[in-house]
């Protein structure tokens, strides 16, 4: 499993792209992908790399067809074998759940 996190920059209309950004996300959850959205970026869960990505391809083609001429999309990954990597597994190490 591999825990990502995904930020999208939707530039071109305007100052405000919260709700274009609230589209993109429920585009990566269609996907079925879990997914926690936080002020900065969205945590999401995968299997692999390439359902990572079908996802983030999706929600950056919800982004264009809402009309943005310009998205900037920062994604990492941190695919780990040793464990099981989830989110709730990271939180608890920090003690956060």
């Amino acid at each position: 499993m591999l825990v990502a996190d995904v930020t999208f920059y939707p530039i071109g209309k305007g100052v405000s792209a919260g709700q274009a950004v609230k589209g993109a996300i429920a585009k990566l959850r269609e996907s079925g992908l879990k997914c926690y959205p936080n002020s900065m970026a969205t945590v999401i869960e995968a299997e692999s790399v390439d359902e990572l990505f079908n996802a983030i391809s999706k929600a950056e083609r919800f982004l264009v067809s809402e009309g943005f001429q310009r998205v900037e999309t920062i994604v990492r990954i941190d695919h780990r074998l040793d464990v099981e990597n989830t989110v709730e597994r990271k939180l608890k190490v920090i003690g956060e759940l």
